[in-house]
């Protein structure tokens, strides 16, 4: 390594200026220094990135020496976010220096942050055969796996990188996530547990403990964890966000709303407004909730939640045509939702039997579904025959009571079921072998375990 030399050294004598000038080889080992440096506080990002431009243009007569500065400047790109210029660079890199192992693992972790998992893995494992005694090559592509679900293999190579290196903190916590994301949350702990022994200073290492900790109903442990992230790093607005939470899973909605209060303060965003709209709406202040979930969906029209839990706080309010006209909106965004699909047909029935009670008995043939909006076949014909009609509600009032009674496997397979029987009518219904009136009637047979004995 080349050790760092001032650009330039004032000397007074005698109350006269002298300077002593550098040469070009000076120059250039002081930019390799900088260039190299991992420390954003003695060189902050773009002091490096013009460090490394200098050395790159003084070695272009040198591939191997101009790929290892073209890789360290793309790392730099990549750790201020600009991912495609990083990307231009560690390319040029493994053209200079195809056996430079760094450039095919930075490369790797950039194509990974850019969602191209199918890029990232094949130059992941060209650095691990480069150099398998690189941790870091493991541990980069142990993320790639942890991207694509893949958790057992990003396991697998997080072990590996910990054989190489066990005082690498940052391992323990990329295992911890895995085994988080596998749903084992004490192997979680256990490795979170020495991610904080050996950088205690590590934020998210608490903030991803105390999501494990809330995983296992030790609600008060996860409040710990946040509140020591919050103390590492009081900028980071997540931290507070997941707090209040974890507040909100105790029942102390007013805690929880200061927390939001201060994550909106730092960066107003739509999740975390809508959790501050939770907790208004479960203290029954359905205004400011429904205040909140207004400002959520101006932030994010796209945000699915914002709408079901507005519907849901204009349902308590009894003013049943904004809640189902929310529930339908949050279901044109995440149409697999069987949340919002039950809350929908729980509405319409309570306004149902509201209109029914004022003696409009035509609401009693409408179908769970807004004919309005209906654009299949099928469904046009369910709405222009009350027959159909009613079967449709029977069969929405059988789900439900169905989903009330399942739980675990059998609740998963019972939406399912439900799943496959409209997609089933959808795509049938026209064909001359199928009967529209007899599948539905087999259909509420089954969800009222009965055995159907219908006519075709």
């Amino acid at each position: 390594m080349f050790r760092a030399v001032p650009l330039l050294a004032a000397c007074l004598l005698g109350g006269v200026s002298s300077f002593a000038t550098l040469s070009a080889a000076d120059a250039e080992a002081g930019n390799a220094d900088i260039c190299a440096s991992k420390d954003d506080e003695a060189f902050p990002p773009q002091r490096r990135i013009e460090a490394c431009s200098a050395l790159i243009d003084a070695l272009k007569d040198q591939p191997a020496a101009q790929a290892a500065a073209l890789v360290n400047r793309g790392t730099i790109y990549w750790t201020i976010g600009r991912t495609e210029t990083a990307l231009t660079d560690l390319n040029r890199a493994v053209a200079l220096d195809p056996k430079n192992e760094p450039a095919w693992r930075e490369r790797s972790n950039t194509y990974r942050t850019m969602g191209r998992l199918d890029k990232a893995l094949p130059d992941a494992n060209e650095a691990v055969r480069l150099d398998p005694n690189d941790a870091q090559a493991f541990e980069k592509r142990g993320d790639v796996f942890f991207d694509n679900k893949q958790y057992d293999r990003a396991i697998a190579d997080y072990n590996e990188a910990l054989r190489l290196s066990p005082g690498d903190s940052l391992a323990y916590m990329d295992r911890g996530a895995a085994n988080y994301s596998k749903g084992d949350y004490q192997a979680a702990i256990a490795d979170l547990n020495d991610a904080i022994r050996l950088d205690p200073k590590n934020a998210r290492a608490y903030t991803n403990r105390g999501a494990a900790y809330k995983k296992l109903g030790r609600i008060e442990q996860a409040i710990a964890d946040e509140t020591s992230a919050i103390k590492i790093d009081p900028s980071y607005p997540e931290f507070f966000d997941n707090r209040g939470l974890d507040y909100a899973a105790n029942g102390d909605y007013d805690r929880a709303i200061a927390d939001y209060n201060e994550a909106i303060r730092l960066k107003p965003r739509a999740n975390f407004l809508t959790n501050r709209g939770d907790s208004y709406n479960r203290k029954g202040d359905l205004d400011r909730a429904i205040a909140d979930y207004d400002r959520a969906i101006a932030l994010d029209p796209g945000f699915a939640l914002a709408y079901n839990n507005r519907g849901a706080a204009y349902d308590k309010k009894g003013d049943l045509d904004r809640a189902i006209a929310d529930y339908q909106a949050a279901l044109r965004i995440d149409p697999q939702s069987d949340l919002t699909a039950e809350n929908l047909a729980d509405a319409r029935q309570k306004r149902d039997r509201r209109l029914a009670a004022g003696g409009d008995a035509s609401a009693i043939v409408l179908p769970t579904f807004d004919c309005g909006a209906a654009h299949r076949a099928v469904e046009k014909a369910i709405c222009s025959d009350p027959e159909l009609a009613r079967l449709d509600r029977e069969i929405d009032a059988a789900y439900r009571a169905a989903l009330a009674t399942h739980s675990g496997k059998a609740l998963k397979q019972l939406r399912q079921e439900q799943r496959d029987f409209i997609a089933a009518r959808n795509t049938s219904f026209g064909n001359p072998q199928y009967n529209l009136k007899h599948a539905m009637e087999l259909r509420l047979a089954a969800l009222q375990g009965t055995s159907a004995n219908v006519a075709h």
